[in-house]
């Protein structure tokens, strides 16, 4: 699920039909289950993504520092790199490295998306004294 359905998804999610507070109450339980279970689910591929990350940044690694096979190279797809750096010099290539750079910002916006849904279970569990409010309010105004 991309960051615009997450959004969209959540703009619907959190209205509060005012004429309806008992209604909106009872859905809260069944709204935060709803996005746990997003959260849960963007959480695992962040995961899965930093995991990837490592892997690859090792291989990178063994690739600059000329200690990757060719039988490696040759399953990666990737031509021996051709020159011989410093160990000092190898994080420039790997900070770099264009594979690398790709899943670092893939991790990013999944960091993202993680951080707004981790926010919108906040919303959500804030839902019911908003609503509780509501109901007083109303209390307050018809002088109950």
């Amino acid at each position: 699920m991309n960051f615009e359905q997450i959004r969209s998804l959540v703009g619907s999610d959190m209205k509060i039909d005012s004429s309806e507070l008992d209604v909106e109450s009872l859905r809260t339980p069944q709204l935060h289950n709803k996005y746990l279970n997003i959260f849960h689910d963007e959480r695992l591929i962040l995961k899965k993504l930093n995991v990837d990350y490592a892997e690859l940044k090792k291989a990178k690694w063994e690739y600059y520092t000329g200690k990757m096979s060719l039988e490696e190279l040759k399953e990666r797809d990737w031509e021996p790199f051709q020159f011989k750096i410093l160990k000092t010099d190898v994080d420039r290539y790997l900070d770099a490295d264009k594979d690398l750079v790709y899943i670092r910002n893939k991790i990013m916006y999944q960091e993202e998306k993680v951080e707004y849904l981790a926010s919108v279970l906040k919303s959500i569990s804030s839902r019911q004294w908003d609503i509780k409010n509501a109901i007083e309010w109303r209390k307050f105004i018809n002088g109950v």
